[in-house]
Parts: C-alpha cells; structure tokens; sequence
C-alpha cells in the first residue's frame, strides 16, 4: 500500500505563473515549488507553465496552462476551504483574495462559525474562508 496523497490541480487559460504570484504573495507559509515551461515547439505559448507545483498554508497545489481553448473555467461548485487562525488572517484573505473578484458571500458570523465568508478570486477560483474555533 502506498502513502497515497490528493493534490488540488488548476488549470488556467495563460494566468498560472500570474495566479500563482499572487497566492503566494496572499497567503502565508506560501512558496512557489517548482515551475517547468513550455518550450518553443510545445504548441502553447513559449514559457507558459506546463506544470508547477506550490503551496499555501503548507498545503501543495498542482497549475497548468491549458494549451487547449475551453470554453469553461472555474465554478464555486468546488471551492477551497481555508481554516483560518485570526480575525486578522480571514480578514486580510477575504479582501486580497476578492479584490477583482465577486463576493458570494459577505464575512459575517454564522450558525457553525464566528466568521465565514465565500468568495471568488479574479481568476475565478472559489474560496471559502473560515475563522477556526478557538
């Protein structure tokens, strides 16, 4: 039996280097693993991320830039779920991460949480943002 791991992959249209900046300029313990491009004779644009690897919060993320035009992207039906440590963290995320994007759901207290909020990055990415129980 193998220590088998589920790693979130994200597949952008041309923005994964970009997405990815800004996430790790976002979030704490964030960093930028590793980056391989593709080349000239790729069929994608040269230097587009082929694949990369980072992490937020010491959770690993996968990235691509689709060399394919789709016609679909990101939908709230699967979002990230962020345990946060402080009111200053959820609150520092919530408005970094909305900030070009749509609020689905205001920060507010809820009947599970003191502070909850739902929104949607501007690169289309849903996250929902909750403030851990003390």
């Amino acid at each position: 039996m193998t220590n088998a791991k589920i790693t979130t992959f994200l597949m952008f249209a041309g923005q994964a280097e970009e997405a990815m900046n800004f996430y790790v300029s976002v979030f704490e313990r964030a960093e930028i693993h590793t980056i391989h491009r593709f080349g000239s004779d790729a069929g994608a644009a040269e230097g587009s991320v082929m694949h990369a690897t980072f992490s937020l919060k010491d959770q690993t993320f996968m990235c691509i830039d689709s060399i394919v035009k789709h016609e679909f992207g990101f939908t709230p039906a699967m979002s990230l779920f962020v345990e946060c440590d402080t009111e200053q963290e959820i609150e520092h995320l919530y408005h970094k991460l909305s900030e070009g994007g749509a609020v689905l759901m205001p920060l507010s207290s809820t009947p599970i949480s003191k502070s909850f909020g739902w929104i949607s990055d501007q690169y289309g990415v849903s996250w929902q943002l909750n403030l851990r129980k003390e």
